[in-house]
């Protein structure tokens, strides 16, 4: 959450024409920059795991449901094993030498390295002296503010992954209620 706080208040001073704070910190090029990287972070290897397994013979040869819901399937797998708890929709066999080590990559890397960027924010803002509150201070306990957080957090998720999404669930959506549409 403090990722999207940092991005919303970046966007809110780029706004307003003023320097971010949060709490009465500055934020500066550092932190916002930590900050897209772990966003980029947890989608690059979901997404590059989730490309490398959908052309790939090895990544292919272990979906019992080709086509759209195959490409759910394995997007599926590797978010969760990034973000959650490592499970798979029953149509696809992760029980191979690629899902193994892939799935396990992703584990790692989404769980231990997105952390890495945070914790740099973290210390960043901690070596900051805190400035006073003035009339061009962003308030960050505001119904707006609030809006504009889950706006951040909307945009990011959709330019992350609804472009994935329309070959799978949306393409899969139309086939099941119109036929075959390619």
């Amino acid at each position: 959450m403090l990722v999207y706080i940092i991005l919303a208040v970046f966007i809110a001073g780029l706004m307003v024409g003023r320097t971010p704070e949060y709490l009465g910190k500055k934020i500066q090029a550092f932190e916002v920059q930590m900050a897209m990287l772990t966003v980029l972070i947890f989608s690059l290897f979901i997404l590059t795991f989730a490309g490398i397994s959908s052309v790939s013979p090895f990544g292919t040869s272990s979906i019992y449901n080709p086509g759209p819901h195959g490409l759910s399937e394995i997007l599926y797998a590797y978010s969760s094993a990034a973000a959650n708890n490592g499970s798979a929709f029953g149509g696809i066999s992760v029980n191979t030498h690629w899902y193994n080590t892939t799935l396990g990559l992703t584990m790692l890397f989404g769980r231990f390295f997105m952390i890495i960027p945070p914790l740099a924010i973290a210390g960043s803002l901690s070596r900051k002296k805190s400035v006073p509150p003035s009339l061009g201070t962003f308030p960050v306990t505001t119904p707006l503010f609030s809006g504009l957080l889950v706006g951040v957090i909307v945009i990011v998720g959709a330019l992350t992954f609804f472009p994935a999404l329309s070959l799978g669930p949306i393409v899969e959506h139309f086939m099941m209620t119109h036929g075959q549409v390619f």
